[in-house]
């Protein structure tokens, strides 16, 4: 799977539930479509719950490519997905993440908790530190993220966070926007 500019796959971060909202839901299988439709394959968690499994459900539904990377512990915790293009069944987190960042050309966050705020904001500090030059997104789903968009400024203004490094979370609220945001960072 290959399309005109080079970004083959997304690593999208997101909740092993779906939230409370059903438009979380809706913007996952939007986000679904606006991949296969870039022809731009997934590349997440692997497993078959919440909005992870929403999104890859979708995704192969359209006829795209999923590779899931899970670890050992989480098959049975997240219902490791058996359905997928490749599924990757790892020793530990520290591995899972270090391969989904390996297959990815870019990252986007959904909503989602912990885990996911975690995978973000490493994806954030390798971009800063120069580790990878992958374009990172975050889909701002009802507002979700407006409070940590607000936090990331204010640590700007506060001198713990460079200006040129508060740019490097691009943040959108349609997911076919982020795409092609993402997919043009991916060039430039």
């Amino acid at each position: 799977m290959r399309n005109k500019d080079g970004m083959k796959s997304i690593c999208v971060y997101c909740g092993a539930n779906a939230g409370v909202s059903p438009v979380y839901a809706e913007q996952a299988r939007a986000l679904a479509r606006a991949m296969v439709d870039a022809n731009i394959a997934l590349v997440y968690g692997g497993g078959n719950v919440g909005l992870m499994g929403i999104i890859a459900d979708e995704v192969l539904r359209l006829g795209g490519e999923v590779t899931g990377v899970i670890p050992t512990a989480l098959v049975e915790r997240e219902v490791g997905h058996t359905g997928l293009t490749r599924q990757f069944i790892v020793k530990d987190m520290h591995e899972r993440k270090a391969m989904m960042a390996s297959l990815a050309d870019g990252f986007i966050a959904m909503p989602g908790g912990m885990g996911t705020l975690e995978e973000l904001f490493e994806m954030l500090t390798w971009s800063q530190l120069g580790i990878h030059g992958k374009p990172v997104g975050v889909l701002n789903v009802g507002g979700f993220y407006d409070h940590l968009v607000g936090f990331i400024r204010h640590a700007t203004e506060q001198g713990f966070i460079k200006p040129q490094h508060e740019t490097l979370m691009q943040v959108e609220a349609d997911p076919a926007a982020l795409v092609q945001r993402l997919r043009s960072a991916s060039v430039a």
